[in-house]
């Protein structure tokens, strides 16, 4: 059935067979670079995208650093997608068939937190997956048209247990309310927010430019857009471009300088316009095939054979005639020429828009015809009424604009569902039941190590940074900020750390404050601490004879453990465990199969959590929750902010200096995620992004292949120490600082930590 499906929609148009993998499932390439915790907006075609713009802009303003990947259904829908939301969406992709499996494979390359679906779609297996992967799910500018109730009415059964799984369900009135409830959404889910399409900002548009060279040429007076026009629904429906056609000849002798601007609502009618006007005799250009040399002789038609274009030539108009209401379609938004104060003409049907035809009907901003044969005598009178035309167009803009506020209000809702949301990865069963067994052997081997090591003091308090996580959780920051501040509050500090990936990897590395020391030596990240030259380093696997030689050396009156939660040998006075909030439990599994170094309860010897990349305004409720069902410690936040940006010659810019330049980047690093999150958060976003493996060397033909083909390069710290001496290209990266919430409440807590005592010979 679904090849079936597939082939005669892709008879009817070609384009549909393009991209076709994307409908199963199959993600572009550049999904390998996916932020989690992103949000999911799924919108059929060209009306739910326009409403989808403002929306989409709101939120990219209240969460930057959070990626956004729209879904569309339809070959228009992308054409106008990629057209409106290229600078604003960090994807758009086809929508996968609502197939189980086809869903799960976008989810897993996504990772979302939010799923958003527009209006009327009700997919049950994408809403069931996406409550599976433990996203939020929130329908937005719902309704249920006259033509669907009765066959979600029959299935209510059926559709009672999928409209469980939305966490809300924002609908644009009281009658799309009520609808809902009566096909069996739960009623404390249900809730009316405004219609998405009263927030259009008409400020946004500008008519391109051929066809605004066209009119300077003609001058016509007046011009008529007839919108979204569209053929009969059901018998004794009359054609509205026939309509239309008939009553641009009646008016072409009274009004000789008329021009019409025809607009088929569907692109498989433009060439039918086209020979419905040549049949006509009726002088008309196609826009398809207009350029700034173009002219006509009036009265004549422009037919506007492309998508996206309508709202940019709204202003043009004199009069305007809302297609789609003169037969049993149900009508089209009438809000578009309302904001621009233009008068309009709708027909008696108007049903897919109840509450905004029934106050533009009561408060006189919209004319009324019954019939098609009316349609001329209407616009006539209109051209020839400079103040009905105005006195009807002021109406019309008031009414929209009164009405505004449902965009920030999804907008909000959308905000707070991330934060009660829990994304976890459901892996492939196949991948499941092969890595297990390895998992349930490192598990034992975590056990096992854990049991045989006797534990060591050191003569000063140990302060420990740890994860759960393999890579990522901010560890090495969370170093260097106590580094630096407890040395600004008096302390002599030390850092006690492994030094991974460093020659010599046995022995070990005592280093005072700033002391020059070659990369090879220290591995990347203790170098890193070592240059911010705050405290003393011992390097080394034997972290207790270290602390013992650093002590002995420069007296600190405490250590910091880097990657210290699984340090078993050592004795720690305090465990300070890192959270991504991008993926806080490394997908849900204890490597190989997941990220976690052990199972989720050793979260219990936590001290203190402190979440990372935590960035307002969302709440985190739900991983709040999760923690405090693993252990009641306190938990903290905090956020790593780009300081500056340092060239390959020393020199430095601002962190959003690259914001609006074309540039690349890569990245070496346990969550390679959360870069990319930090360069979204500045603004930044990279036309080829290149990630490799944590702590790589990179080799000197690997960077001058990314610098030949992307000129500037952005990368991190870390990375930038492990290339290679003599680079050619302009390789730039980002020092940052980590910012900590509640900076004194955190402070506070940790004193009683290092304010203790000891009485410990340093040769024991």
């Amino acid at each position: 059935m679904i090849v079936l499906y597939l082939v005669r929609r892709g008879l009817r148009d070609r384009r549909y067979w393009q991209r076709l993998g994307e409908r199963f499932g199959f993600a572009p390439h550049l999904w390998n670079a996916t932020v989690p915790g992103g949000i999911w907006l799924h919108a059929v075609s060209v009306g739910e995208i326009v409403s989808a713009v403002e929306l989409i802009r709101q939120m990219r303003a209240e969460m930057p650093g959070r990626g956004i990947y729209v879904s569309v259904t339809t070959v228009a829908g992308r054409q106008i997608a990629e057209e409106k939301l290229g600078v604003l969406a960090d994807g758009i992709f086809y929508a996968p068939l609502d197939l189980c499996w086809a869903v799960r494979s976008v989810l897993r390359r996504l990772r979302p937190r939010v799923v958003v679906v527009m209006e009327t779609e009700i997919w049950p297996n994408l809403f069931r997956e996406a409550k599976r992967f433990g996203c939020g799910l929130v329908v937005v500018n719902g309704r249920i048209s006259d033509k669907a109730l009765p066959r979600y009415r029959r299935a209510r059964r059926f559709f009672r247990q999928v409209l469980c799984w939305p966490d809300l369900i924002l609908v644009q009135n009281e009658q799309a309310r009520l609808r809902y409830l009566q096909i069996g959404a739960p009623e404390a889910r249900v809730r009316v927010s405004g219609n998405l399409k009263y927030d259009f900002r008409a400020g946004d548009t500008t008519p391109p430019a051929d066809i605004a060279a066209l009119l300077e040429k003609l001058r016509p007076e007046p011009v008529w857009i007839a919108a979204s026009t569209m053929p009969p629904a059901i018998a004794g429906d009359p054609d509205e471009d026939d309509v239309v056609i008939q009553a641009f000849r009646d008016l072409s002798q009274p009004h000789p300088r008329l021009l019409l601007i025809l607009v088929p609502r569907r692109p498989e009618r433009f060439d039918e316009a086209a020979g419905k006007l040549r049949e006509a005799g009726v002088s008309f250009l196609r826009r398809s095939q207009l350029t700034v040399k173009s002219d006509a002789r009036l009265p004549a038609v422009l037919l506007l054979d492309s998508m996206g274009e309508l709202s940019s030539i709204f202003p043009l108009a004199t009069v305007v005639f809302m297609g789609g209401t003169l037969p049993h379609r149900g009508g089209h938004n009438i809000l578009e020429p309302a904001f621009f104060a233009k008068p309009m003409i709708i027909g008696p049907h108007m049903e897919n828009f109840p509450d905004i035809a029934a106050e533009f009907r009561a408060q006189g901003g919209v004319m009324e015809i019954a019939h098609g044969d009316e349609l001329a005598g209407v616009v006539s009178a209109l051209c020839e009424s400079a103040e009905q035309r105005r006195e009807l167009g002021e109406k019309a803009s008031a009414l929209a604009l009164s009405k505004g506020g449902a965009t920030a209000r999804a907008c909000n809702e959308i905000v707070q569902a991330c934060g009660r949301a829990l994304p976890r990865y459901v892996h492939p069963w196949p991948l499941r039941w092969g890595l297990t067994p390895f998992t349930w052997a490192w598990a034992g081997g975590v056990r096992l190590d854990r049991r045989r090591k006797q534990q060591l003091r050191l003569p000063a308090p140990v302060i420990s940074i740890g994860g759960i996580t393999m890579g990522g959780a901010g560890k090495t920051p969370m170093a260097g900020y106590l580094a630096e501040t407890l040395s600004r509050r008096g302390r002599r500090v030390a850092i006690l750390t492994r030094g991974y990936k460093r020659a010599a990897s046995n022995g070990l590395t005592i280093l005072t404050p700033g002391e020059e020391c070659a990369v090879e030596r220290t591995g990347d990240e203790a170098q890193i601490l070592l240059r911010e030259g705050n405290a003393a380093l011992g390097i080394g696997a034997d972290r207790h004879r270290a602390g013992l030689l650093l002590q002995e050396h420069f007296h600190p009156d405490l250590f910091l453990l880097d990657d210290g939660l699984q340090h078993w040998r050592l004795a720690k006075d305090c465990d300070i465990v890192m959270i991504d909030a991008l993926d806080p439990f490394g997908r849900d599994a204890i490597f190989p199969l997941g990220r976690l170094r052990e199972p989720l309860a050793g979260l219990q010897r936590a001290s203190a959590f402190v979440i990372m990349r935590a960035a307002p305004p969302l709440p985190w409720s739900a991983l709040e929750t999760r923690l405090r069902t693993l252990c009641y410690a306190p938990i903290f936040y905090a956020t790593l902010e780009g300081v500056e940006w340092v060239g390959p010659h020393g020199e430095t810019h601002p962190p959003d200096y690259f914001a609006s330049r074309n540039v690349s980047a890569f990245c070496g690093l346990g969550n390679p995620a959360a870069f990319w999150e930090t360069l979204a958060r500045l603004g930044i976003r990279p036309a080829r992004q290149w990630t490799f493996a944590d702590h790589t060397s990179y080799r000197l033909d690997q960077i001058h292949k990314m610098t030949d083909r992307a000129g500037i390069v952005l990368t991190t710290q870390k990375d930038a120490l492990n290339l290679p001496t003599d680079v050619r290209g302009d390789v730039y990266w980002l020092r940052t600082k980590l910012l900590l919430r509640d900076e004194e409440k955190f402070h506070q807590w940790l004193t009683p930590f290092y304010n203790v005592e000891r009485n410990i010979d340093v040769k024991s």
